[in-house]
This record gives structure tokens, sequence and C-alpha cells, in this order.
């Protein structure tokens, strides 16, 4: 019997879970305002899940990016695999769990039957970020991405229902997609903790051609994650879509300066981000009715 199995029952009463989501969509406004506009479209018994696991994918990301050095940081990556542990331990209860965040992602975990490994997979991606970053090649960073990002995007899949692997691997290659673009919007930012994303094998030409580089294979993951879409629930679709459009729309942006990650962080602007919104309502609307194919 799997981990999760062991912990399907939810323990967690609805008046106990209102300070835990409170606080997890007040960590999604704050910290992922181009996602939030996709959350706002999921219906709520969706939007309330996908908040929890960004927040505690959030929290894992914090506690290593927030470290004052290395060896601090991979203690933060020991203490999260210990809260992983008591997340997933059968007998685990409110009390046993001090942050709100961790009791909100714990109550998904058992009401959803989420499996440990992409947790698992996602402190992985944290241990990768300890110390001094270096890659020498695209498929290293694949790796890096799938584990930071991917698998958040199996997870939202998972909440949503969704158990074809065809389907789940559309959404793993949404998430690198989105962890991509996130390089090429973060080089100078990253470069102050000593993290250089860009692969070595792509900075031969220059910081600005790597760039390019790497959002024109975005685009790849990107269009991957587009045929996986129409399998997702209704409600859903619109809601991811416009997280996807909004999200390489960064990239947009970032090319407009002619790839010059100096000039500071690329954003995309208010009204952009409501249009972008509204044209993932009206592609969903037109397809369904079309009625598309599903991922493959």
């Amino acid at each position: 019997m799997s981990a999760v199995a062991l912990v399907a029952t939810p323990t967690t009463s609805p008046a106990a879970l209102q300070e835990p989501r409170r606080v997890a969509w007040q960590i999604l406004r704050h910290h992922a305002k181009s996602f939030t506009w996709g959350a706002r479209l999921l219906p709520r018994r969706y939007r309330r899940d996908a908040a929890a696991i960004y927040a505690f994918c959030r929290r894992c990301d914090d506690a290593v990016d927030h470290a004052p050095d290395a060896a601090t940081a991979a203690r933060a990556v020991a203490r999260l695999r210990g809260e992983l542990d008591r997340v997933y331990a059968p007998d685990c209860q409110d009390g046993d769990l001090a942050d709100p965040v961790l009791v909100g992602f714990r109550e998904v975990v058992r009401r959803r039957r989420l499996p440990r490994i992409d947790a698992d997979e996602l402190l992985d991606g944290m241990q990768m970020d300890v110390g001094r970053v270096r890659y020498q090649t695209f498929a290293e960073l694949l790796v890096y991405c799938h584990r930071v990002a991917g698998v958040v995007g199996l997870m939202i899949a998972r909440v949503m229902g969704v158990t074809d692997e065809r389907v789940l691997a559309r959404a793993a290659d949404l998430g690198t997609a989105m962890q991509l673009t996130n390089i090429c919007r973060d080089v100078a930012e990253d470069a102050r903790l000593d993290r250089v994303y860009l692969p070595a094998e792509l900075l031969g030409a220059g910081e600005a051609a790597a760039v390019a580089e790497l959002l024109r294979r975005a685009d790849g993951y990107y269009r991957s994650g587009d045929r996986g879409l129409p399998a997702l629930p209704a409600g859903c679709e619109a809601a991811i879509r416009a997280a996807r459009l909004i999200y390489a729309d960064i990239g947009r942006v970032i090319a407009a300066r002619g790839f010059d990650v100096q000039a500071g962080r690329a954003r995309v602007s208010s009204p952009r981000k409501l249009w972008l919104a509204l044209r993932a309502l009206g592609e969903t609307a037109v397809g369904r009715i079309a009625g598309r194919g599903r991922a493959s």
C-alpha cells in the first residue's frame, strides 16, 4: 500500500482550514501575480487546492533562496524533507504541523491522494539550488526545470483529476516552459546569488543570444503543454490557458528589449494580462464548441 493511500481520509475540519486557505491565497497573490490571473478563473474547489500547492512550493523555494549561505540552505532542505515526512505520515495531526501552509498542503495531499514522488522531486530541485549554480548543457537544465516546476504542473493536474499519463506529461512540459521563462527573466537577479542557469553551451554567442535561444526552446514546451489543455475539466482549461499566455508573454517583453536581461525585470502590464485572460476564455470556448481532440 502506498504512503498516500494510508493518509487518504481527511481529518482537518472546514473551520480549521480557513486560516491555511487564507494564507495560501495571500502567498499566491503576492508572489505569483501572473499565475493569480489564471487562478481567479478556476472553479473554487480547484482554486483553493492550487493555491495550497503553490504556497507549499513557494515555502520550499524561499527556505533555500533566503538562506544566508550554502550550509544554511542545505540544512533548510533537510528540514523541508523532515516536514514532508510529517505531512505524509499516516498519524500526522494538525498540531504536528506548525505552519498553516503545511496544514493546507497536507489536507490537499490526503483528499486528492497526491503521490509523494512529486514533492520529493521538488525538494531534489531545491537541493540543486544550494551553493554555486552552473549548468553546462541544456539537458542538465531540463532536469532542474522539471524538478522545480514540471512537478508543480503535475500536482495541479492531479488535483484536477488527471490520470492520463499523456496529459500529465503535457502538464509537466507547461511547468518546464514557465521555468525556462523565469530563468530568462531573472538572469541578473540570479547572478547576484551566484546562480547562472543559462547553459554554458549556449553562452558562447553571448548572454542575449543564449536568452533568445532559451526562450525559443521554451516555446516548444509551451506548445507541448497546449496539447494537454483540452483534456482538463471544464472550467479549468481557460484558467490554465490564461496563466500560460501571460507567462509566455514575459518572453515577448524580453524580446522587445533585444533580450537585454540587464534592463530590469520584464513585466506584463495589467491591461495586457486582462486581454490575454479574455483571449484564453475565447480560445477555450471556440475549441470546446469545435470539439477539439485530446492530448497526444
